[in-house]
């Protein structure tokens, strides 16, 4: 079970997913720092690498569960720039229609389960998911993304046991980004790697570069592959690191300093695009013609959020009950 390679054109289009997840996420901070951001500010500055090479080794029809630190499936699923900014800005014309200027969103018919909590809260409504496409005999997976802290919740056992016995179409994908708030891996856990613990569910589990956007998906094409095959559900481990805060209201003082340095000289886009480059896929051209791209976009994203309406009172209610 091999895992194609990606064209010259495909790799362009992981670039320009990894540039904007960045770049959306940095007018963000900006946005916050403001005021016109009101609540939490979740990032994933750092961790692109895991989200988008997580979405793009799925098919059109697979469906993803996504946390705060997966813009970059979110963006490939489909959610475009001026959806996300104006959620954030919790405009009308946010995915939650300005119910919620925060990561609380999702789109069904775009394959995007709604994101609950940073915690393993999705996990077993994925598994339900990917019963559902087993019982309807469908060739679709479901990717369930998480973090190193939600891995010690009894929701995340629960449902890769669930997903084991029944040989579930799921893909847990981990985000282990070194810290789950300010608790180091070291103290949560007595075992090397996240992907250690899918061994006690009889399901593979591989730990990868998390900053190698190439490596995750082809960790992610493999698992894919077998769910696809009814060969069951696996865990992909991506060891990465929470370059920010928890939020933007959390300075990150508990993380040494050093750390960070150290994973900076990892940064994700900046090996993938010096990757690009020698493999003669980008130059100094193709570059600017990216960022100028992304510069415009995001410019058009935060106009159309600032311009847009906020939500009606008179709405309030609006779907929250039956009729």
């Amino acid at each position: 079970m091999g895992v194609q390679q990606p064209t010259p054109d495909e790799l362009l289009n992981i670039c320009y997913f990894l540039k904007l997840t960045r770049g959306l996420e940095q007018r963000v901070i900006t946005l916050y720092r403001q005021g016109k951001i009101v609540g939490g500010v979740y990032l994933g500055t750092g961790e692109e690498a895991i989200a988008v090479g997580s979405a793009v080794a799925l098919e059109p029809d697979d469906v993803i569960a996504p946390t705060h630190r997966d813009l970059g499936a979110n963006l490939v699923k489909g959610i475009t720039p001026k959806e996300f900014m104006a959620q954030y800005l919790a405009r009308q014309t946010g995915l939650t229609r300005g119910r919620d200027g925060n990561v609380h969103f999702g789109d069904i018919t775009r394959g995007i389960i709604g994101f609950i909590s940073p915690m393993a809260d999705l996990l077993p409504v994925a598994a339900g998911v990917g019963l559902a496409f087993k019982l309807r005999r469908e060739r679709r997976v479901v990717a369930a993304f998480f973090g190193d802290g939600a891995s010690s919740r009894g929701d995340f056992h629960e449902a890769l046991n669930l997903a084991a016995v029944l040989k579930l179409p799921v893909i847990f994908i981990c985000h282990n980004n070194q810290y789950a708030y300010s608790t180091p891996v070291s103290r949560q856990m007595a075992i090397e790697h996240v992907a250690d613990r899918a061994k006690a569910y009889g399901m593979p589990g591989v730990s990868v570069d998390g900053n190698d956007v190439l490596a995750v998906r082809a960790a992610v094409s493999l698992a894919a592959a077998r769910a696809r095959s009814g060969e069951g559900p696996s865990l992909v481990e991506g060891k990465t690191m929470r370059m920010r805060g928890h939020s933007e209201h959390d300075d990150a003082s508990y993380v040494p300093p050093a750390l960070i340095e150290e994973w900076r000289k990892r940064d994700p886009i900046d090996r993938f695009v010096a990757y690009l480059r020698d493999q003669k896929v980008l130059d100094d051209a193709s570059v600017k013609a990216i960022d100028d791209r992304i510069a415009g976009e995001i410019e058009e994203a935060v106009l159309f959020a600032e311009s847009s309406p906020f939500p009606d009172a008179k709405e309030l209610l609006d779907g929250v009950y039956a009729s």
